[in-house]
């Protein structure tokens, strides 16, 4: 399957200029302790932050001092109609149009809202109001249509994956029958209005309650993960979130809505947790957003939408000290109330952060990774393929006639390739693994033109040719799909003008 992948990752580079899934960070609002909103409006210019959701004890918010703060900022901003107030914008028109009125036109467009949400995750809410979600979207469209606005401000509502009734396998993913008489009328405004499927999605909630059937690496986008295969597609996941994105598709698909875009509202993995989470640590907090932020302005869609793009919001820019529940409830955050860092991200997803220390990698302390002399051939080429595929290194070094091919063996190519992730990733022993696969080495096994990645060195942005050295590799059938590509090329750049 080496060739497919290549082939995707070429359209992906010819139209890459036309596509980007946007990253933005959730404001959550939930504590007694958080700087005033001028303060938070300058520390999310600092991270060059362009996409950010007002959130206030769960809820989307229209917090007026909020909204006044990012006016004239160049960000974008997603507010809302907490679950509280869907009833009397249900029930009356003028409630909606005084609201929009008071909250929104006065300050916009100098504040950039884009994205208004009526209700949130309704369905897990202890007062059931799922049936007022579609009469108060149609209130709020009502009002900006009136304001001229509707073809500017997107309506949505957010989502758990509880409103799924099933999710695994993927392809299997199906909407909880009960709740059919809200969700069909609601798939059918957001068509209606080019808006997307809103879902918040959790991995670190899969794993800490099935630690058993999913594991951390998968959960975290490690490449140490096994493959998970949808028995029914053939489709292989490498990653939970991947997962998650796709029973939410195959559901829609099943209620033939597979035209709609899903957008994930919020995600994200706690720093800190109870004695019983040990996946709540400021490392795999880390490592989650790290991957998650490159694996969606890569353009990397997922297993039954390869190459789409993929909106995400990660929760949450805050410790949140006011929230209820277990201890990693309130330890979701990105930075602590005084604005100092927990760890830190790269969000343009293409450069180095060290993993172990947060802070951004300046020397590897002399080391590399390179492929265990003890290790299995099956081992070494599970690891390569991952590295050159999901792990996004680029491995056209050790293709034929480059630098890196010889010596043509898979102990050789393997070295090279987990070395590429290793330094992109951290330079640390996580990063180095790959199943037991790799070790750390003081000694640069870099030789004749054949130069191994240092902490440092300049990477390329965007694979030119991920192409994992794989058996089985068929020349023909590669070149038909080349041809195809390309045949094709004057369609992608032309859909891309448009």
């Amino acid at each position: 399957m080496a060739h497919v992948a290549f082939v995707a990752l070429l359209f992906l580079l010819l139209v890459g200029h036309c596509l980007g899934g946007k990253v933005g960070i959730c404001y959550g609002r939930n504590a007694d302790d958080l700087p005033a909103p001028d303060k938070v409006v300058q520390l999310i210019q600092q991270q060059s932050l362009k996409y950010v959701a007002h959130l206030r004890h769960q809820h989307y918010d229209t917090n007026i001092d909020v909204i006044k703060a990012f006016a004239n900022t160049g960000v974008e901003l997603m507010v809302g109609v907490p679950n509280s107030d869907l009833l009397p914008f249900a029930q009356y028109q003028s409630n909606v149009d005084t609201w929009l009125k008071n909250s929104i036109l006065p300050y916009y467009p100098a504040t950039m809202i884009t994205y208004i949400t009526v209700g949130a995750e309704v369905t897990e809410s202890p007062v059931n109001v799922s049936a007022l979600v579609v009469p108060a979207m149609r209130n709020v469209h009502t009002a900006l249509k009136k304001a001229g606005l509707h073809k500017k401000i997107t309506i949505s509502s957010t989502h758990s994956l509880g409103i799924l009734s099933r999710s695994f396998p993927p392809s299997a993913g199906a909407f909880n029958s009960s709740y059919a008489y809200f969700l069909k009328p609601m798939l059918e405004f957001l068509v209606e209005n080019q808006a997307p499927f809103m879902v918040d999605l959790y991995p670190y909630y899969a794993y800490q309650n099935s630690p058993s059937n999913v594991s951390l690496n998968y959960a975290l986008f490690s490449p140490q993960s096994q493959d998970v295969i949808d028995p029914n597609t053939g489709l292989v996941y490498t990653n939970m979130f991947d997962a998650q994105i796709d029973s939410i598709f195959f559901a829609l698909m099943a209620l033939n809505f597979k035209t709609l875009k899903i957008m994930v509202t919020e995600t994200g993995w706690p720093n800190k947790g109870a004695a019983k989470e040990t996946g709540a640590t400021p490392d795999n907090a880390q490592t989650y957003n790290t991957n998650l932020i490159r694996h969606v302005v890569n353009d990397s869609g997922t297993p039954a939408k390869p190459g789409e793009e993929i909106d995400v919001y990660i929760f949450s820019l805050f410790n949140e000290n006011r929230k209820p529940g277990i201890e990693s409830e309130r330890n979701w955050g990105l930075f602590f109330p005084d604005q100092s860092s927990i760890y830190s991200l790269d969000w343009t997803g293409r450069g180095n952060v060290d993993i172990m220390t947060g802070g951004n990698i300046t020397n590897a302390n002399g080391t590399w990774c390179v492929a265990s002399a003890n290790a299995s051939e099956t081992d070494l080429q599970n690891g390569l393929n991952w590295a050159c595929g999901p792990g996004n290194v680029d491995c056209s070094a050790i293709q034929p006639s480059q630098p890196c091919y010889q010596p043509d063996t898979l102990a050789s190519h393997a070295s090279y390739a987990f070395n590429s992730y290793y330094q992109q990733n951290g330079a640390n022993d996580v990063a180095c693994d790959f199943g037991g696969t790799g070790v750390r080495t003081t000694k640069d096994p870099s030789y004749d033109t054949c130069v191994y990645m240092a902490a440092g060195s300049k990477m390329s942005t965007t694979n030119s040719s991920n192409l994992p050295v794989q058996s089985g590799f068929s020349p023909s059938r590669f070149d038909k799909n080349f041809y195809l590509l390309f045949s094709m090329l004057p369609i992608m750049i032309a859909a891309c003008i448009v």
